[in-house]
């Protein structure tokens, strides 16, 4: 299982990247480019929110945060088919989808401490 710190460190890049590929010249423009920085974006957002060990906020339940990855990573996975770009690219999106995917059904559900009556848990 990955850990929830862990989780964080990829949250972080992985919305960092999603913002920056429609910066690369083969990211067709448009709906490709747009959904990556919208998602990038909302990786990062809801990463601040949550309540794990990088989260600024400490307001989301990992759970939660964990049920978005996936969703998130079903739509990057599936979006060149579902917004008609899938004949200009595809690969990158369904790459980086599965491993959203994985990241959020393979992390703890829970940060280390959150069993404990003094973790500060908003879930």
């Amino acid at each position: 299982m990955i850990s929830t710190k862990i989780h964080g460190y990829i949250d972080y890049l992985m919305g960092l990247l999603l913002i920056l590929l429609p910066l690369h010249p083969a990211i067709p423009e448009g709906a490709a480019s747009t959904l990556l920085v919208i998602l990038g974006a909302g990786v990062i957002l809801y990463s601040l929110l949550t309540d794990y060990e990088l989260g600024l906020f400490k307001i989301l339940a990992m759970k939660t945060h964990l049920g978005m990855d996936v969703l998130g990573g079903v739509l990057l996975a599936t979006s060149p088919w579902l917004f008609g770009f899938a004949d200009e690219l595809t690969w990158p999106f369904v790459v980086l989808g599965i491993l959203e995917i994985g990241a959020g059904l393979l992390t703890e559900k829970k940060p280390p401490g959150a069993e404990n009556p003094t973790h500060d848990s908003h879930s």
